[in-house]
């Protein structure tokens, strides 16, 4: 994630102070000099550093420690009420039009992925009960329309286009017509990437904006691009007076720091980030929820938020039962993992978990690609196979490793790991029924 580097950072500082009794402003200095530097390279800008560390030392030097909480606690208690403030605060949801359509305008910097973001906003508003209208407004770019028309057809959401050889505006104006003719109650405008110091192209963006008469203007930043972004947000505002912020590529490995500048320099909200390049990778922002994962305290209500949306309920009770009744098969360990893997990445959904990091995660052998082999390994197997592995003899493995292009190794590791599996809900389907002589006490891992 961008801010893993600031994370580990700042997690190691608070780290030292974890425990101490007694907290003296020395040493609450000190700490504070070490915080500002983490921040400073992670690329934020100065000013909004400044203001930070002041903040939160007026609020520590004077501040009462709570009972539950030792000092070093209460220090990162009050870090992370500033670092959500600077974030935004609270979440900034969407506004929607109370008489329809919605007009969404996107806008940004050539290359910021305004396009793939729109999909991927369209996609969020479908899923939300919307009916999207995606408009082709970047006459410029070679294939833009293109790019969206197939972005449709991939998500199933109309694409209104009148070709490159008219004006952005007259095109706004058409979209909005016909959403209104169709019943569309959102349109998404995909305009050109420009320059902001792009005088014509940036006087264009007025125009659209007169015509359409948007209810949300959102700037598409590239969160790798660094201190700029915030220029970048800085120039875009004070033309269009934007109303929030979509930050992209925030998955990737950067320093992260303009995502912590945007809100104190501009005054506007993030309302979106965008975690990843699939289509579904687009996720509201929350302040709060960011924090805490910058301070390693995981961001647990976006991982159960994520697992409500993929992993069908129904599904989830069976696979209780069979679980507690020791049946799971191999087929139903397949199913799992496809729900599993609709959440997204595991390993951003590692880091969701409190006390994780990058860094802690390398010790941790599990990876998509993991999860690909054994899925690879599991689909060459017969259904008999899947359902009953006590059958799968010495040729049968080597079958199986040959259908899947893996060793006979990993073949027998996968098979090994399910039978002890199968011991572990044994023993605790005994524990739940009550069957299990000794209870608890009795109870061992299979591999102990």
């Amino acid at each position: 994630m961008a801010f893993d580097g600031l994370g580990d950072k700042l997690q190691d500082i608070f780290k030292r102070m974890k425990g101490q009794g007694k907290i003296t402003e020395k040493d609450l200095k000190a700490v504070m000099r070490e915080v500002k530097v983490a921040l400073l390279e992670a690329d934020v800008n100065y000013k909004v550093v400044k203001q930070f560390i002041d903040k939160v030392n007026s609020r520590a030097v004077g501040e009462e420690v709570m009972e539950s909480l030792t000092p070093g606690q209460q220090v990162v208690k009050i870090v992370h009420d500033e670092l959500t403030e600077l974030l935004g605060g609270k979440q900034s949801k969407l506004t929607i039009a109370p008489k329809p359509p919605t007009v969404i305008m996107m806008v940004g910097l050539q290359g910021s992925g305004k396009t793939t973001t729109s999909g991927k906003l369209g996609k969020l508003l479908k899923k939300q009960g919307k009916r999207p209208l995606l408009t082709a407004c970047d006459v410029y770019r070679p294939a833009a329309i293109k790019q969206l028309q197939v972005l449709g057809e991939q998500l199933d959401i109309p694409v209104f286009t009148l070709g490159d050889k008219i004006s952005p505006v007259d095109i706004a104006k058409g979209a909005i017509e016909h959403a209104k003719t169709k019943g569309n109650d959102v349109v998404i405008l995909d305009t050109a990437g420009r320059l902001h110091i792009d005088e014509v192209l940036m006087e264009e963006l007025k125009n659209v904006k007169a015509v359409a008469n948007p209810t949300e203007i959102l700037l598409v930043v590239d969160s790798m691009v660094g201190q700029d972004a915030v220029n970048v947000a800085d120039s875009f505002n004070e033309l269009l007076d934007i109303t929030g912020v979509v930050l992209t590529k925030l998955d990737g490995d950067t320093r992260g720091g303009a995502a912590l500048s945007i809100k104190s320099i501009t005054g506007k909200p993030i309302k979106f980030a965008g975690m990843g390049e699939k289509l579904d990778a687009l996720e509201p922002f929350h302040p709060d929820r960011m924090a805490s994962r910058i301070l390693g305290m995981g961001d647990v209500l976006t991982l159960i938020e994520k697992a409500q949306e993929n992993i069908d309920q129904q599904k989830a009770e069976e696979m209780q039962k069979k679980m507690l009744k020791a049946e799971f098969t191999l087929e139903d360990y397949l199913e799992q993992m496809d729900q599993i893997k609709n959440m997204g990445s595991i390993t951003n959904m590692l880091e969701m978990m409190p006390g994780m990091s990058k860094n802690k995660l390398k010790d941790i052998q599990v990876s998509d690609r993991d999860l690909a082999q054994t899925k690879a390994i599991i689909l060459s197997m017969t259904p008999a196979e899947r359902r009953n592995p006590k059958i799968i003899n010495g040729s049968r493995r080597k079958r199986i490793a040959a259908g899947s292009g893996m060793k006979v190794q990993d073949v027998n590791r996968l098979i090994k790991q399910y039978e002890q599996s199968q011991m572990l809900l044994k023993q605790f389907s005994g524990m739940a029924t009550g069957k299990k002589k000794g209870g608890a006490g009795k109870f061992k891992l299979p591999f102990m």
